[in-house]
């Protein structure tokens, strides 16, 4: 199998623009985002120790607190900078593609995707994505993917302020809302598709894998707590009273499919 291509607007990216291994780290909402992906995934995890694929793991975020938790964790990463910064967690790691990857068929006990369907603008490209995760988890094995939703760009430039105050801003959130995606060359991000959480179920189904569940990761406070951070310039403490409220907002929203769009990212979890 030819490996596919990675867009090189996404490679400097990540390898020159942004430091992805502060991204949850460095903001309320990026540790808001942490936590609730942490929790989710948690629930539905098997017992440790099992053998998870930290498929676009990035500089190994995710893996480090699997490891900690008694998981064997190898990570795939399409950026080279990420593949060099992700041993540092506990992981092994290899340069790799979500759509063509090198492990056999039912390979692992989990296969995660917390990152490469932000990427892959054509549905196709993100069926394949699902396609190879399915392969190469076991029987009855576990598939999370995670996706931008659709109206997180929205949600975001409002807290920044940034909607009524650049044009270019505006220009780009109203493309998103039409069309989902975030077109290469546009400042600010890098080429990225936004699902709606309907579209996200369909696309884990349509790859094969069952019984799927969405949830939406930040909930509904999420844009409360980035506009606090933005407009005092003061980091918002995990311990606060909002972004405790941020952080219980969000599960009291899980049941409420309504309030899904409402995530800036949103959950999927399956099995083959």
């Amino acid at each position: 199998m030819t490996t596919p291509e990675i867009a090189p607007e996404i490679l400097e990216f990540y390898g020159e623009t942004i430091d992805e291994s502060e991204r949850l780290t460095a903001s309320a909402d990026g540790q808001l985002e942490m936590l609730r992906t942490q929790e989710l995934l948690r629930r539905h995890l098997p017992s440790a120790p099992a053998a998870v694929l930290d498929v676009g793991g990035g500089p190994g975020t995710h893996a480090r607190w699997l490891v900690k938790d008694g998981y064997t964790v190898h990570l795939v990463d399409p950026v080279p900078r990420h593949v060099e910064q992700a041993p540092a967690a506990g992981c092994t790691a290899e340069l790799g593609d979500a759509r063509a990857l090198t492990a056999d068929d039912s390979t692992y006990d989990v296969v995660l995707l917390l990152g490469p369907l932000y990427h892959l603008l054509d549905r196709d490209e993100r069926l394949q994505a699902l396609a190879e995760a399915r392969r190469v988890v076991k029987s009855g094995g576990l598939v999370a993917a995670a996706a931008i939703g659709r109206y997180a760009s929205l949600f975001e430039h409002t807290a920044t302020g940034w909607l009524g105050t650049k044009e270019r801003v505006r220009d780009a959130v109203v493309d998103i809302l039409a069309t989902g995606v975030h077109e290469p060359g546009r400042k600010g991000f890098t080429a990225a598709y936004f699902h709606t959480a309907e579209q996200l179920a369909e696309e884990m189904a349509a790859a094969g894998l069952d019984g799927t569940t969405v949830y939406g990761i930040e909930g509904p406070a999420w844009g409360a707590v980035k506009a606090t951070e933005q407009h005092t310039g003061e980091p918002l403490a995990e311990d606060s009273p909002l972004f405790t409220a941020a952080l219980e907002a969000a599960r009291l929203a899980e049941p409420y499919p309504d309030l899904l769009s409402a995530s800036s990212h949103m959950l999927a979890i399956a099995r083959a």
